[in-house]
């Protein structure tokens, strides 16, 4: 998720930086470099923002897995108690 955060945001960030300076008059060099500096440092933003909502996301459903799991467990052994038992 991480690499997919920074691919979007990284450009994003270069596009608008572009678009700034063309509306300003801004001259092309200093333009250019601004929106470069923008690309590294939103895609490395984008990476980490993306690398904690994929942990936080797997977190969530691991979580609520086990929690299902657990439950259904505790059903079965319920079951399990009060079936009555077969004498062979």
């Amino acid at each position: 998720m991480g690499r997919s955060y920074a691919g979007i945001l990284g450009p994003l960030a270069f596009a608008l930086v572009t678009a700034r300076g063309a509306i300003a008059g801004w001259a092309l060099e200093p333009t250019l470099m601004a929106a470069s500096a923008s690309l590294f440092v939103f895609a490395a933003l984008g990476y980490l923002v993306g690398q904690l909502a994929g942990f936080l996301v797997s977190n969530s459903v691991r979580t609520q897995f086990q929690a299902a799991i657990a439950a259904w467990e505790s059903q079965q052994q319920e079951q399990a108690k009060t079936q009555p038992k077969s004498v062979s």
